[in-house]
């Protein structure tokens, strides 16, 4: 295994004993927050990415093909945290899909009445539902840079109009798909990030993760009221927490009390729990 990539949370090893290669994609226990990772990791974060993606995948197969191979024959140190994947040309944007409004679109709606180029209405709130959910992309920037929000006229002039076209009706069908399926485990799925390739054909591929707490923001329906900050059942609390330090947002990270890292690690688990149907048990248990 050959290490090839190491990002904000997952490493990418190259098995080349595999014909056709294989990708080895690891998610780890770290914690990122504003494109900045924290020295403290969260027991099971790794785990639990790795099993709310397969579950996503196998759930939007239909919709859209994804880079999974499978999870046999996994390195016992990656045990449960792994998965065989085929390589991709990775496309250079982040797709955002959008039914709520709240984080940076709210920002970027306070200020220009507007979300990546998309005009929406007047008088809307934080956690207010959008008339439908929107495309709105951004750069993906380097290990410890900040994304950026793209309109779609700046994805067709990067992809050309039929890639842009793909991405936006790809990520709005598998965030709606989500959406539908969350809601009834009572989750609400505000936002969501997802990234795309093209494989050896120049088909376009789902890969990364998919509709996880790292990925997506999760409301609890029952709770829901717009106007206010929801409960989240994702990394929103370490954002929040964040506010309350003296850190600019800038490497290096500051490190996470163990009373907060048991609230992300719960959370994640009660999420797991409501969408999948099935308690989390530690792999390592």
């Amino acid at each position: 295994m050959r290490l090839v990539h190491s990002g904000k949370v997952r490493e990418l090893y190259l098995d080349e004993s595999r014909d056709p290669a294989q990708l080895l994609l690891v998610a780890s226990d770290r914690l990122s927050i504003y494109d900045v990772v924290l020295p403290t990791p969260v027991p099971d974060k790794g785990a639990i990415l790795t099993a709310l993606s397969l579950y996503w995948f196998e759930r939007t197969g239909d919709l859209v093909p994804n880079h999974v191979i499978g999870t046999d024959d996994i390195p016992a140190g990656f045990a449960g945290r792994a998965v065989r994947c085929r390589p991709l040309e990775m496309l250079p944007v982040e797709c955002i899909a959008r039914g709520y409004l709240t984080g940076l679109g709210l920002k970027e709606y306070q200020r220009t009445g507007a979300v990546s180029g998309v005009t929406l209405p007047a008088g809307l709130v934080e956690g207010s539902k959008l008339p439908e959910p929107i495309f709105t992309p951004t750069t993906k920037a380097p290990v410890g840079e900040h994304d950026e929000f793209m309109t779609f006229d700046d994805v067709v002039a990067q992809l050309g109009a039929d890639t842009a076209t793909r991405l936006r009706d790809l990520t709005l069908e598998v965030y709606r798909r989500g959406a539908e399926s969350a809601a009834e485990g009572g989750i609400i799925v505000a936002d969501t990030k997802l990234e795309f390739g093209r494989d050896t054909s120049g088909e376009i591929v789902l890969g990364d993760e998919v509709l996880t707490p790292d990925s997506s923001r999760f409301w609890p329906a029952d709770s829901y009221e717009p106007g206010r900050v929801q409960f989240s059942f994702d990394k929103q609390y370490v954002r929040d927490w964040s506010a309350g330090l003296d850190w600019d947002r800038t490497a290096p990270g500051p490190e996470v009390p163990d009373e907060v890292v048991k609230v992300v690690h719960d959370r994640y688990a009660e999420v797991y729990r409501r969408i999948t149907g099935t308690a989390w048990t530690s792999p390592t248990a």
